[in-house]
């Protein structure tokens, strides 16, 4: 057995034996792309698909940080332990949280049973990092109970989170023009629950009617899950049993349904699809295969081949 596997099989135990050090030496593994990272992704795979899987989303200013922080204590009352990936832009003018602004998460530091981790997502659209579903696996082997994946804002292009968690929370706030935002952003077909947070505010119960509004004229399958409208108000902690108590009747129906098994293996699918692409883009590097490339599209636009014939070329593929 090589020094290296011992290390990783090391690691793996400890972090499933709940030590944070451990854990946190993974992630990073994930995200610096080590090159143990095939073989730690294979150490972990035997003790994946056990956690609750919550991905929770929204524009800037709407409080997830601090929804985040209210269902930590939530799920913590129950008994059950919770690993957090929070998402942050890597620029300022991004939107959101900086790196390491969790001071709202601050009240957890010294539980045992959370640990919670700020990921960069170093310019990568639908608002996650390309690591998390890899990060979130570590975090699903080393035991907890629920992973919450909190992303940056909402946009257009920002929907990433519905195909990867379980379960998709998005939260909006009065005031905010929340409710166009959901129409532009899409957000109506991929929110499993709908929280509509500082709901002390004035304007709460008319947010929430627009969103019904919206949510009636989707087109859903009769059997199909109705998603939920909730209001909180995360900083004095009220609704936030409601929306726990929502989470674990969707996750019910999901199991039910077997839409929870049909979720991840899509899930599965995309993250196969993005190793794939992501391998190959690195093998043309390596064979020079953008020189390739150049001289292939150069033919596509002399007339002398025709994309599909240059792809087929470029891949290796002879279509005969």
């Amino acid at each position: 057995m090589s020094r290296r596997t011992e290390s990783v099989q090391d690691l793996i135990a400890r972090a499933r034996g709940g030590e944070p050090r451990a854990v946190a030496r993974l992630i990073s593994q994930v995200e610096d792309e080590s090159p143990s990272l095939r073989e730690v992704m294979a150490g972990l795979a035997p003790h994946t698909g056990r956690a609750q899987v919550i991905g929770l989303t929204g524009a800037p200013g709407v409080g997830k940080s601090t929804s985040t922080n209210a269902l930590i204590r939530a799920f913590r009352a129950r008994g059950r332990t919770v690993g957090v990936l929070a998402v942050d832009p890597s620029s300022p003018f991004s939107g959101g949280a900086l790196l390491g602004d969790r001071v709202r998460m601050g009240d957890h530091a010294l539980d045992a049973g959370v640990y919670i981790r700020s990921m960069a997502s170093r310019g990568h659209l639908g608002g996650l990092a390309w690591s998390t579903p890899q990060a979130m696996r570590v975090l699903d082997a080393a035991g907890y109970d629920v992973v919450l994946v909190e992303t940056v804002g909402v946009g257009q292009s920002e929907v990433e989170i519905a195909g990867l968690a379980d379960t998709t929370v998005v939260l909006l706030a009065p005031g905010m023009g929340d409710g166009i935002q959901a129409a532009k952003a899409g957000i109506l077909e991929v929110g499993d629950l709908y929280v509509v947070n500082k709901a002390d505010r004035e304007g709460a119960p008319r947010t929430a009617r627009e969103l019904r509004g919206m949510l009636a004229l989707a087109d859903r399958a009769r059997d199909a899950w109705t998603p939920p409208i909730l209001l909180t108000t995360a900083q004095a902690g009220t609704g936030v049993d409601e929306v726990v108590e929502a989470l674990d009747a969707h996750h019910a129906w999901l199991h039910e349904t077997g839409e929870l098994r049909r979720r991840r293996e899509r899930r599965a699918a995309a993250e196969i699809e993005a190793i794939a692409v992501a391998s190959l883009r690195a093998r043309w590097a390596h064979l020079d295969g953008h020189r390739d490339l150049a001289s292939l599209a150069a033919a596509v636009v002399s007339g002398a081949s025709d994309p599909y014939a240059a792809a087929d070329t470029l891949l290796g593929t002879d279509r005969g």
